[in-house]
């Protein structure tokens, strides 16, 4: 576990952040939930901070040359990507078991109804 200055230290470190008086602002819950993974990953010491900022900068850069670092959206896209990368390198997840992944989220987010949640294993209708 983090201690409140590990975690303020961390915070400071990563400076595309919003903040307001309370802490961190996420225009979307799925950036919040990037950022919690990332720093959830890095306390069970999964990856350093300093690996952290080597791969976020580097997805960074690729998704800058490629036009795709627009907005917000575009940089929780790069912590994706750079999470994806740590892991993989790691070993915690390979390529094939996120792609797995990746497809079983597909298929249950065609399976159902707007406005539900997302339930893995929820089969397609035809």
């Amino acid at each position: 576990i983090l201690t409140r200055f590990e975690t303020e230290a961390a915070l400071a470190a990563l400076p595309g952040i919003r903040r307001d008086e309370t802490g961190p602002v996420f225009a979307e819950p799925w950036h919040a939930e990037a950022f919690a993974m990332a720093v959830a990953l890095n306390a069970r010491g999964v990856f350093t901070w300093t690996e952290w900022a080597e791969a976020l900068s580097a997805e960074l850069r690729r998704a800058e040359r490629a036009g795709e670092a627009e907005g917000e959206d575009g940089y929780y896209r790069a912590w994706l990507a750079a999470l994806e990368r740590l892991l993989e390198e790691h070993g915690v997840v390979g390529a094939a078991e996120r792609r797995e992944r990746e497809e079983a989220w597909r298929h249950a987010a065609q399976a159902t109804p707007h406005g539900e949640p997302i339930v893995l294993g929820r089969e397609r209708d035809g």
